[in-house]
């Protein structure tokens, strides 16, 4: 039986500025009476004034992404999930087990800013999206419905931050699901959407899994990329979510592999990463370099393509497709 919720009695005692506290956003400014103001956490523009945020009222709105409403609208938004799932997290229903948004206290009176905190986590998720993986723009990518169920990656059509994208489920190191992150299938911007306060830097995509093979890991920069090198064979293999490595990522792939093949986008700024990334890794790890064609990324390869390029070290480093 699903837990009961009163909408009605948790939008009367919830507070607005104890969520935003609670998502570290404290960057807004004082405008007015109650009023504040500021760049948008939900969808990250760059926008300085796009925020407006009432905490009398208990009501925000964004003038650049169109998101507005009361406390649960904006915990959905920020969490990619429906408006029920936000009230259980402040709820904080034991037979749900979510955690309540609202963890931090009140900001004391008379301040004009809002302080919280820095997080240096990624805290797990206590819920998890339902999402279609046979969506057709899953199959214009060439990612197959096995594919696409084995990462958790489909089309989410409920409310909140993850709505009308496809929502990638992001895990750290231990497998426990951090975030989603949203990509736009119609040219809408951000092309890439990750909610506010997560510090991707801190997790590769696909390492949890690749963790546990006993094999070189490919590093590649984006999500596709994964998921197209995992499809044509090759299970150990983890994304940057980028083109940089960060220290923390660095750690993650000292700590359980003693040989990395990069595979990076064949752009210039694709190459320029292989060359820093090689010099940063060498240090700790064996590093092999590879060239994908110039201009291309991975996940415009045929499977073909991958596996002639992977089978220059195959036997050298034991990347044998599994």
């Amino acid at each position: 039986m699903r837990d009961w919720v009163s909408f009605s009695e948790i939008k009367s005692r919830a507070r607005l500025e104890q969520v935003l506290h609670s998502y570290q956003v404290d960057w807004l400014r004082l405008s007015g009476l109650h009023q504040y103001r500021g760049r948008c956490p939900i969808h990250q523009g760059q926008g300085t004034e796009a925020f407006h945020a009432n905490l009398e009222r208990g009501v925000f709105h964004c003038f650049a992404c169109g998101a507005g409403g009361n406390v649960l609208d904006f915990i959905a938004a920020m969490e990619g999930c429906s408006i029920r799932e936000a009230a259980l997290r402040l709820q904080g229903s034991p037979g749900d087990g979510r955690r309540p948004a609202t963890r931090v206290a009140a900001s004391e009176p008379g301040r004009s800013k809002l302080v919280t905190k820095k997080r240096d986590v990624n805290p797990p998720l206590g819920f998890s999206l339902e999402v279609d993986c046979r969506h057709p723009y899953l199959a214009r990518r060439r990612i197959d419905a096995t594919t696409a169920s084995h990462f958790g990656v489909g089309y989410c059509g409920s409310g909140g931050l993850m709505s009308g994208r496809i929502a990638i489920p992001i895990h750290d190191s231990h497998g426990r699901l951090v975030a989603y992150c949203g990509r736009a299938m119609d040219g809408a911007t951000p092309r890439y959407r990750f909610p506010a306060g997560f510090q991707k830097s801190r997790v590769l995509f696909n390492y949890h899994r690749a963790r546990a093979i006993d094999r070189p890991l490919i590093v590649v920069e984006g999500f596709f990329d994964c998921m197209r090198v995992h499809q044509a064979g090759y299970r150990c293999v983890a994304a940057l979510m980028g083109a940089r490595l960060s220290p923390a990522q660095k750690a993650l792939l000292a700590d359980q592999f003693s040989s990395v093949v990069l595979l990076l986008d064949g752009d210039q700024t694709g190459r320029a990463a292989t060359a820093q990334i090689a010099r940063d890794l060498r240090s700790a790890c064996s590093v092999t370099e590879l060239l994908v064609p110039e201009d291309m990324q991975p996940d415009q390869m045929e499977a073909d393509q991958i596996r002639q390029i992977l089978t220059r070290v195959e036997r050298r480093q034991q990347i044998v497709a599994i």
